[in-house]
């Protein structure tokens, strides 16, 4: 059993098999222009451009605010890498900055704190890059001011939270340009997939001009500048409209199975979900962090547990900091993120998981919490 498998069925078949027999299969088409008016539509920006990837999306919105070689970018240390690769593509330096504990999310006083040793130091930060972690959103009521004080601009990485809401705002929505990804393990999926929305038009033109391998507007294929061959193909993008009219149906569901975990470990000290009361969280990944100290156990041996069953878990992200491929990397830390991802586990999630499937997943957790009390 899969922690988060894509959730489809015949209504994406049926839009697959209309885009098919439309003729539109080559990479752009009218369902691509359908799929990006819906999406921008449903996080309430002006505009939004369909690409490969969310990891695309961003290099794209990195180059498109003007980063370049000699500038930092701040990332959370927390997160999947392609949040920290995007900012390398792009010819700067992540900055990696630790969590709130409570929430994974990114810590603002860090932020500010940083931003401020800089500004000091004579650094030019190209963008800030919050991360929606598990698909809760950062407190950008707090981030934003901040980032505007500085003059830095933000861009939202969502890859994680489409759907997710803060104060009543749509993940994607805050700052210059946010970012969504449809991998197969996402809320909804394309297979793979990304978009970028914003409210800047100018933004937007440029990332879909370099999303198209940067061609420039006349009969003949003439270039000057690098472009990338980053845009979603029209098949794609009617599976995602095939989603999307899903979209609040999966994170319901979703959203009920992160109730009946949090029944399930509310008698058991030492077991806190990560976000949890967060009323605006889609709930993409539930997860929970043991304190082994008050539990008894730890999380690895949960996760041991199920997997003997065919039951998949898998670990908080492993801090970007830990990895070996930046480790030379500036970071300012808590160790709140190496904590989360000791003692955090992410349990099965996904939309799709039948009543049969999800009634074995709580009796597996509900076996082995009995065997430790």
């Amino acid at each position: 059993m899969l922690l988060s498998p894509p959730d489809v069925g015949p209504l994406e078949e049926s839009y697959l098999i209309r885009a098919l027999r439309s003729g539109w299969v080559a990479p752009v088409g009218p369902e691509l222009d359908a799929f990006e008016a819906e999406m921008a539509a449903r996080v309430g920006t002006a505009e939004a451009v369909a690409v490969s990837s969310g990891t695309a999306a961003l290099h794209l919105a990195l180059l498109a605010l003007g980063t370049t070689p000699g500038q930092v970018v701040l990332v959370p240390t927390l997160t999947f890498v392609a949040t920290a690769n995007a900012v390398v593509y792009a010819g700067a330096e992540p900055v990696f900055v630790d969590c709130d504990p409570a929430t994974g999310n990114v810590d603002v006083t860090l932020v500010e704190e940083l931003l401020a040793e800089l500004r000091r130091e004579g650094r030019s930060v190209a963008a800030v890059v919050p991360v929606d972690m598990f698909g809760a959103c950062v407190d950008y009521q707090r981030l934003l001011p901040v980032c505007e004080a500085a003059g830095v601009p933000v861009v939202e990485d969502a890859a994680e939270a489409l759907g997710a809401t803060h104060h009543g705002r749509a993940a994607g929505s805050f700052g210059r340009a946010g970012i969504l990804s449809f991998n197969g393990n996402k809320i909804m999926t394309t297979s793979g997939g990304g978009m970028l929305v914003t409210d800047d038009s100018a933004l937007a033109a440029r990332c879909r001009y370099l999303s198209t391998q940067a061609r420039q507007p006349v009969e003949h294929y003439e270039h000057t500048e690098v472009g990338y061959n980053y845009r979603l193909s029209n098949l794609l993008a009617a599976l995602g409209r095939a989603q999307l009219r899903r979209l609040d149906r999966m994170i319901d569901r979703r959203r009920r199975l992160r109730e009946r975990y949090a029944k399930l470990f509310a008698a058991t000290p030492g077991v806190q979900l990560l976000a949890d009361g967060d009323p605006g969280a889609n709930c993409w990944l539930t997860t929970i962090v043991v304190d082994p100290r008050q539990a008894g156990w730890r999380a690895g041996e949960l996760a041991r547990h199920l997997a003997e069953q065919e039951i998949e878990t898998r670990p908080v992200w492993k801090p970007m900091h830990l990895q070996p491929v930046f480790a030379d990397a500036r970071s300012r830390l808590t160790g709140a993120a190496q904590r989360l991802f000791r003692d955090g586990l992410n349990l099965p999630s996904g939309s799709g998981l039948t009543e049969a499937q999800t009634t074995r997943v709580m009796s597996a957790v509900e076996q082995f919490l009995e065997s430790r009390r």
